[in-house]
């Protein structure tokens, strides 16, 4: 293949959102060069880059995780958030990897001045649904500190249901689950 040539990546359009699935051209450019990156999404440079909790480390684990991936991981990774009117990149939605017998991981950073407006909501809603066609996923959850109410605010917005106490990278979490029957019942069907 021409390494050239771009690819198209996958996309997801809500109300007032568009979200787009990472590639390996646009990890690369948000690593290396924020303005080609903007411009790969057909953005305006963004003031401040990246969203909370997406440090270097986590743009790096991204673009190391695309660079071993198959076809067939192609949107189990990050998603770009893009405010459609005015075109604007507000943050992440992403799932941790590809399902693991029938669970799929989500998280989600909205850069600062974006939050307590629903679009992470919305884009966390748009994910767990594309997760949820893919029928090897039974379950979608998410992880968080117990201290972030917004965070939670969101899993239960997004229908998930508190299912214990965790640990990620030593510190202790919560975790909240959806599990396909639980979606089915509250947004009638996929």
């Amino acid at each position: 293949m021409n390494s050239s040539k771009r690819s198209t990546p996958l996309t997801l359009s809500t109300p007032r959102l568009e979200l787009i699935a990472a590639t390996l051209e646009l990890v690369r450019a948000e690593v290396s060069n924020l303005a080609t990156f903007a411009a790969l999404l057909d953005v305006p440079t963004p003031s401040s880059w990246p969203p909370p909790l997406n440090d270097e480390n986590s743009q790096r684990y991204t673009l190391n995780s695309l660079e071993q991936a198959s076809p067939a991981d192609a949107g189990w990774s990050v998603w770009y958030c893009i405010r459609r009117k005015p075109r604007t990149l507000l943050g992440i939605v992403a799932y941790k990897g590809s399902p693991i017998d029938g669970c799929a991981e989500i998280g989600y950073s909205i850069l600062d001045e974006f939050q307590r407006q629903g679009f992470c909501t919305e884009a966390a809603r748009a994910l767990i649904r594309w997760g949820f066609q893919n029928l090897a996923v039974d379950r979608i959850v998410a992880a968080t500190l117990p201290g972030l109410v917004p965070s939670i605010r969101i899993m239960e917005k997004c229908g998930m249901q508190f299912a214990g106490k965790g640990m990620e990278d030593g510190m202790e979490t919560i975790r909240y689950e959806l599990t396909r029957e639980q979606f089915i019942e509250r947004y009638d069907g996929v």
